[in-house]
């Protein structure tokens, strides 16, 4: 058998043959170029070990939003109503937030394309580890230097108040910068998980 032959029947197993072996072959098959070619490539070319982030709380949530991909002016003035005090309160006003990217907040299910950590400024998203089961995703809110680093105080947008644990973030806990969102894409992976969580 000529490598032609073996590549046609190989090819008809994979795409045109309707059986079990060839269902779960090509399962392993997309698993393998996911993980070890295609991660890989956007890891190398994002800068970040983490170019891919699937949202799993509501922390960053906009009341409102649920379903809106384009984010009209409405739904950021209805969390504002409900969120904005806090942030006021920390001098951080609605026309500020509203320049901001991912300014309508993010939710459970969206997938977000992450970059390196680089020029970090207030209202940015970051990812970051915190020791917990998963990195956090939340905004800047506040940053100081100090001696030993450079130090980043987050919140989610959605939360009352700051966790214990993102008052005082060292620069060498960031993961990357959030920069763009798809909305409910990654429902595809938290429904098989959330799935086998009840069994």
């Amino acid at each position: 058998m000529t490598i032609k032959e073996a590549w046609g029947k190989t090819w008809h197993f994979l795409w045109h043959e309707n059986s079990l072996a060839s269902w779960v072959v090509s399962l392993i098959l997309a698993f393998i170029i996911v993980k070890f070619i295609f991660f890989p490539l956007i890891s190398l070319a994002f800068g970040t070990s983490l170019p891919l982030v699937i949202v799993e709380s509501e922390s960053m949530h906009h009341p409102g939003f649920l379903g809106n991909i384009a984010g009209t002016r409405g739904y950021f003035n209805r969390w504002w109503d409900e969120k904005g005090a806090w942030y006021e309160e920390e001098g951080l006003n609605k026309s500020k937030f509203e320049s901001w990217n991912l300014k309508n907040g993010l939710e459970m299910g969206d997938i977000v394309l992450v970059t390196r950590a680089s020029n970090l400024k207030i209202g940015d998203v970051i990812i970051f580890n915190a020791n917990q089961n998963h990195p956090i995703i939340h905004r800047i809110i506040d940053i100081k230097k100090k001696e030993s680093g450079t130090y980043y105080s987050t919140k989610g947008d959605n939360n009352p108040g700051q966790l214990s644990i993102e008052k005082e973030i060292h620069e060498s806990q960031i993961v990357g910068k959030a920069i763009f969102r798809v909305p409910k894409l990654g429902w595809v992976k938290l429904g098989f998980v959330k799935l086998f969580q009840l069994f």
